[in-house]
């Protein structure tokens, strides 16, 4: 515990006992005030009234005014009853004066008064003496409270006295004395406090001083400088450009391959603060983007290879910044000190990426004719006017009919993943309506869901907003959802189509009842070749991946929110035509 912490507790203790303590005292000699008050205002009053009416009482026979006093004095008792059995007194005593007012000299009617005023005194001196019992018993506790607050205070004040000079004193004497060892050049002492205190900290800076005072005491410059001169070597021969910034964005070096991409001189580049260099230069700027635009969001970016012309051709760069962070001697938290950026060479992988995307468009669209052709000769073979089929030859024509339109579907998805990577889609963007998109999509799969006996359901509004989409692409995506859906739903199950509206978006899902996706899997299900480990239904992986380009491409998002045993919602939404 910090040593503030201790002496505002302890002295915060001894304040609020000190206060209760004045608190009590106060309290308790007001309940003897009240106590006190209570016996007078009420008793004493009501025994000055007895007395004078029995003063009254004696005269009444000999003087016209005795008369009158002893009513007064009557009236003045009937407002200041205050116990029990003393208003039925005072009303009979009432009713006795009534008596003594018609017939002043009846002596039984004189002692019945007297009678009645006895029990009056008798019922507030016995009030008397059970109030001065209370109070008696108030000063009793007075005295405990007072007695019990004051020895705490006495304990914690005696407590605060033995101990708090030694928890002071102490770690600073011992400090001291390590200061001393420490002016005398012995590094290696340290100071040790277990505790978290003040001290506790001071002991860890001056640990961390000395520690550094033992390392700097102990280096050799040489040494140093040589292996700056091994570290540079390295980097220099590096086959990839590497630039490395200080945390101040300053650049501190740039090996041969860095300067020769960014065409500069080492004088123009090294020292040099790379925000002011970034004007100057694009690719440095491309480059440094990410480290000057600290709020920078654009993620996307960063994923994109730089294209420069480097080794007399259109070379690719994938950039890397590596976050430069070390702790310090004697320090327990990290600390940036600078960035190393690395410019890797993927020329030849992207090479044989363009490669392989421009086999697989040869290779679909040379796959599409033959595969026509074939479809073509199945519709000759089923038509009865060029003859009979038995029934297992209609089995073998079902089977390269399904065979057929697989490997159509494939081909086709294909030759839009060619356009996706060579950035070449053809979108036709224009005023489409949802209800177009629909009917185009349902009818597609309207076969494939008769098969399977699902009920593909509706909820969509009337009065929607048109879209600025493709009507075939947009279409397609939804094809593909409802295919997959049909796909991955038991049979007599139900797909719900729904379409709304918000804000300026409108927004197309697809609601299946199937066994869902684990969330683990989400993040990839719209990744190229990806197929949900476990799932028995064949494909390519691509139908998914080629629906977010043409999404995203019309400036739109997809997604899905799916559980285990809950089914699956994959959705997108396109932007409503304004004006």
């Amino acid at each position: 515990m910090k040593i503030r912490t201790k002496l505002t507790l302890g002295v915060g203790l001894l304040f609020i006992l000190i206060t209760l303590l004045t608190f009590v005292g106060a309290r308790y000699i007001n309940a003897l005030k009240n106590d006190t008050e209570n016996i007078l205002e009420a008793n004493y009053i009501t025994l000055e009234y007895a007395r004078d009416m029995l003063m009254a009482l004696d005269e009444v026979t000999a003087d016209s005014t005795a008369m009158n006093i002893l009513e007064e004095n009557l009236e003045k008792q009937q407002a200041n009853i205050t116990e029990i059995g003393e208003r039925e007194a005072t009303r009979q005593l009432l009713g006795h004066f009534k008596m003594l007012q018609a017939n002043r000299a009846e002596e039984s009617v004189h002692l019945l008064i007297r009678k009645d005023i006895a029990e009056i005194m008798r019922l507030n001196m016995e009030a008397i003496q059970r109030k001065s019992n209370v109070a008696k018993q108030t000063a009793a506790s007075a005295t405990i409270w007072v007695a019990t607050t004051g020895t705490l205070c006495f304990l914690i004040a005696f407590t605060l006295l033995i101990n708090l000079p030694g928890n002071i004193a102490n770690p600073i004497r011992a400090l001291t004395d390590s200061i001393k060892r420490i002016a005398a050049n012995d590094y290696s002492q340290r100071v040790y406090f277990e505790d978290h205190s003040e001290f506790g900290e001071l002991a860890l800076s001056f640990n961390t001083m000395a520690e550094k005072l033992e390392e700097y005491n102990n280096s050799n410059l040489s040494k140093l400088l040589f292996e700056k001169k091994r570290i540079e070597t390295l980097i220099n021969n590096m086959h990839d450009p590497v630039i490395g910034l200080d945390e101040n964005k300053k650049i501190l070096f740039a090996n041969d391959e860095a300067l020769k991409v960014t065409g500069l001189k080492p004088e123009q580049l090294i020292g040099q603060q790379a925000q002011d260099v970034s004007l100057m230069n694009d690719l440095l700027r491309s480059l440094v983007k990410d480290l000057v635009l600290t709020e920078s969001t654009d993620t996307q970016s960063k994923k994109q290879p730089i294209k420069i012309f480097a080794d007399n051709k259109e070379s690719y760069f994938e950039k890397e910044i590596i976050d430069i962070a070390i702790v310090p001697t004697g320090e327990k938290e990290k600390r940036q000190i600078g960035h190393v950026i690395v410019l890797k060479n993927i020329t030849p992988f992207k090479e044989l990426d363009f490669a392989k995307t421009n086999f697989i468009a040869t290779i679909s669209h040379e796959l599409k004719t033959p595969i026509s052709s074939i479809k073509m000769s199945l519709q000759l073979l089923e038509n009865q006017q060029t003859g009979a089929i038995n029934e297992e030859q209609k089995q073998l024509i079902d089977s390269i009919k399904e065979d057929s339109r697989r490997l159509l579907k494939i081909t086709g998805e294909l030759l839009n993943l060619s356009q996706v990577e060579t950035g070449n889609i053809q979108l036709n963007i224009q005023r489409s309506t949802p209800y177009e998109i629909l009917h185009y999509a349902t009818e597609a799969v309207k076969t494939q869901a008769t098969q399977k006996k699902i009920d593909i359901q509706t909820d969509v509004p009337e009065n929607l907003p048109a879209v600025k989409a493709d009507t075939e692409k947009t279409a397609w995506v939804l094809i593909n959802f409802l295919t997959n859906a049909i796909n991955y739903s038991p049979e007599q199950s139900r797909i719900t189509i729904r379409i709304n509206q918000t804000d300026k978006h409108v927004n197309f899902s697809v609601s299946d009842q199937g066994k869902g996706i684990e969330k683990r899997y989400k993040d990839k299900i719209f990744d190229k070749y990806f197929q949900v480990p476990g799932s028995n239904k064949s494909g390519t992986g691509l139908g998914l991946a080629i629906s977010k380009e043409f999404i995203e491409a019309q400036n739109g998002s997809i997604g899905v929110e799916s559980e285990i045993g809950m089914g699956s919602t994959f959705y997108f939404n396109l932007a409503v035509v304004e004006g």
